[in-house]
């Protein structure tokens, strides 16, 4: 198609990220003509994943652009340490996710991806263990280790127990201990249906929840924070969060097998999912152009006999000047969400690194369990106040909590014998970027690896899920026709809402030809996507 002037469509779909892109794949299949655009000149927005090069020229030029700000990278010498160790691989050896997340296994997403056949041209891997950082005095030591160990006085790393056998040949906790923690464990898997033990501490810090009802021993809430991937302090994790998100941890563990209990998408976390969904929507026929956003929108009486009539049109212009018409446009950012008012978006940024490393650090990656899949994935959370921050400004119990993603080369992110660091923190600016960086240089440090591992390429970069990233003027009187999500969640587990979000749109968009969401029969062409 050589322009798009004077073109008409059923839907205009604004942007390529998660939710944009699953719209697409819902509608693949539903005979509507789909004009899918994107500003930018790579497929899943906030979702994108880059080879070195895309990441250095996406930095230099896309401030701003998805939420993402600040970001810069930096490529440290290391001229003490090995040659070909210290060096990195071509290109397009690395695809590197802006937003990494892991998918338990009863996320619904999967049975989506299932359902609309799309997982046949995606690959997961499993998400492994599970550890906790110790500082200092805060070390618990073994039955049988002396007292003047020098590494009492040395942060740790800990394995955060995955099953009741982990708990009981556990060497550092006492009886007492693991008895409480069983018994928590026991608790909250099933917890809806005990609301008389926990509805009143709903919205009390979690920590105290569990001291109060469980006797759970201090030693123990880190690694129990850790398991629900929270943002926040012990003090600021509400009993209603934690609980619930211990549960979906809980629960998945066995669904696809033995000892584990998420995955990640193979070749750049959530952007391979992106970009599945849709090349099936342009096997479906939709129209796809990068590098092309929306300038503004208004509406025009419905021309009488065109595919629109039975509806207002919307003007649609394009950056560059192109006029097109659709009945909907969906998009995020394009005007109020229509969405659950109550449902609140933080507005501050989450402070954000991508770093790769010298090393495997095999370590991270002992087997899970017999005949369990070798992981790809694990998980280090520095808990709040593990970390020093020099200067002034903010309170050390105030420092939230660091969670780090360390995937190993069979993600297909990174070359042979290294890995990458994807770490994260709730608290933006200089304070972030510095809590970040001591984060991962005290992994590096305290992980078991020969050589000592070294930073070889890093990137950090602040993301807000509240920014519009592609904002446009519309008139009031077209508001009906246009659709726009709520900003992506920030998680970093990918969130069920969100699908519950597109399939409004879905809905509403789809009109009388609603079929079964997302649930397609095979195609006749076995090797088409979708």
């Amino acid at each position: 198609m050589d322009t798009l002037d004077g073109t008409d469509w059923d839907v205009v779909i604004v942007g390529t990220g998660i939710q944009q892109s699953l719209l697409a794949l819902a509608l693949s299949r539903s005979g509507k003509r789909i004009l899918h655009v994107d500003q930018n000149e790579y497929y899943g927005g906030a979702e994108a994943a880059f080879s070195l090069q895309e990441a250095e020229e996406f930095a230099k030029k896309a401030d701003g652009a998805d939420g993402l700000f600040h970001i810069s990278i930096s490529k440290p010498e290391h001229p003490e340490v090995n040659a070909p160790l210290s060096s990195l691989s071509f290109s397009r050896a690395y695809s590197l996710a802006l937003s990494p997340q892991i998918i338990y296994a009863r996320s619904i997403l999967l049975q989506y991806l299932v359902s609309s056949k799309v997982y046949k041209q995606l690959d997961f891997l499993v998400v492994g263990s599970w550890w906790v950082y110790s500082s200092g005095s805060a070390v618990p030591k073994a039955a049988d280790q002396p007292d003047e160990d020098e590494t009492s006085n040395r942060g740790r790393l800990f394995k955060v127990p995955s099953s009741r056998e982990d708990i009981f040949s556990d060497q550092v906790l006492d009886f007492k201990a693991k008895r409480a923690l069983t018994k928590f464990l026991r608790f909250v898997v099933e917890y809806e249906d005990q609301p008389e033990i926990w509805e009143e501490h709903r919205n009390k810090p979690f920590a105290a929840f569990l001291v109060e009802q469980f006797r759970v021993p201090e030693i123990l809430h880190p690694p129990l924070l850790a398991l629900s991937l929270t943002a926040n302090g012990p003090n600021t994790t509400t009993t209603a969060f934690a609980l619930s998100r211990i549960a979906r941890h809980l629960r998945s563990i066995g669904v696809f097998g033995p000892g584990f209990g998420a995955v990640i998408p193979k070749w750049g976390g959530m952007s391979e999912i992106t970009q599945v969904a849709c090349r099936a929507c342009a096997v479906g026929g939709g129209v796809y152009v990068l590098s092309k956003g929306v300038a503004s929108l208004t509406t025009q009486p419905p021309a009488s006999g065109t595919m629109n009539s039975q509806h207002p049109g919307v003007r649609v212009q394009l950056q560059g000047g192109e006029l097109v018409t659709s009945g909907w446009v969906v998009g995020q950012g394009l005007r109020q969400s229509p969405f659950d008012s109550a449902v609140t978006v933080p507005s501050s940024a989450y402070s954000k690194s991508v770093t790769i490393v010298s090393s495997p650090l095999s370590s991270l990656f002992p087997p899970i369990a017999e005949e369990a899949p070798p992981p790809a994935c694990a998980v280090v959370t520095f808990p709040s106040g593990s970390i020093l921050l020099e200067g002034e400004g903010l309170e050390q119990h105030e420092i939230p909590p660091v969670n780090i993603f360390v995937h190993s080369a069979d993600t297909g992110e990174c070359a042979a014998s290294q890995c990458i660091l994807y770490a994260s923190t709730s608290i933006g600016g200089q304070k972030g970027f510095q809590l970040l960086n001591a984060a991962v240089e005290t992994l590096l440090r305290t992980v078991e690896a020969t050589p000592t591992p070294v930073v070889l390429w890093s990137m950090r970069y602040e993301q807000s899920a509240s920014t519009i990233s592609n904002p446009v003027s519309s008139e009031s009187a077209a508001q009906e026709h246009i659709l726009s999500f709520r900003p992506a969640s920030l998680d970093l587990a990918f969130d069920d809402e969100v699908l519950q979000q597109i399939k409004k749109v879905w809905e509403t968009v789809s009109g009388e030809d609603v079929r079964e969401f997302l649930t397609f029969e095979e195609r006749d062409n076995a090797d088409s996507d979708g």
